[in-house]
């Protein structure tokens, strides 16, 4: 005989079946905190540590990477950061995936138009083919004069959307690439 249960008597009866099993643990004095602290410790003992940015918004929280021999071994939020103070959400601890992820691209992939298969290709041919493209599409978009003879001088065929972990210094020099092309719609992750 099937018995009917609801979602919610379910989740009712596991959380009271997880609190209770926990309960017991700590009952019996079982504190795994040391344990996990220690294994943290042994994670980074001899690692060098580089402040840096977490890439995913445009909060621009501070990480801390802790590099042992050439490899990244773990990614946390910097204590002394004044924007963060240690803390990350869960996209800013889960920057360490970025890194260590099997499924992570470490080749440049190709398609071609209309094509349905990915290729590698060389990393200067990429290159060299986004900078033909870019080249094509403003030549054949460039505007320098509109009907009532204002002169503009920029193309709208093209769309920039800079990263929010870059610093002024590039982004000074993204905008002048930008508008030295001619392209208006500039965007920054740091305002969607």
């Amino acid at each position: 005989m099937a018995v009917a249960v609801s979602r919610r008597q379910f989740l009712k009866v596991g959380g009271a079946a997880a609190g209770t099993a926990a309960g017991a643990l700590l009952g019996l004095g079982v504190d795994l905190r040391p344990k996990q602290v220690r294994a943290q410790q042994l994670r980074i003992k001899d690692a060098q540590v580089y402040p840096s940015v977490c890439p995913y918004c445009a909060v621009g929280c501070g990480t801390l990477v802790h590099v042992v021999n050439g490899q990244i071994v773990n990614i946390e939020g910097n204590p002394k950061s004044p924007i963060n103070k240690g803390n990350l959400c869960p996209k800013g601890a889960a920057t360490y995936q970025l890194h260590v992820n099997p499924n992570r691209l470490t080749k440049v992939l190709y398609r071609k138009p209309y094509g349905t298969q990915w290729e590698v290709v060389d990393l200067d041919w990429a290159m060299d083919r986004v900078a033909e493209l870019v080249k094509k599409t403003r030549d054949e978009t460039f505007v320098e004069t509109l009907p009532n003879g204002k002169r503009v001088m920029h193309t709208t065929a093209i769309y920039s959307l800079g990263g929010a972990t870059i610093d002024n210094e590039w982004n000074h020099i993204h905008q002048k690439l930008m508008r030295g092309l001619g392209i208006v719609r500039i965007e920054n992750q740091a305002r969607i």
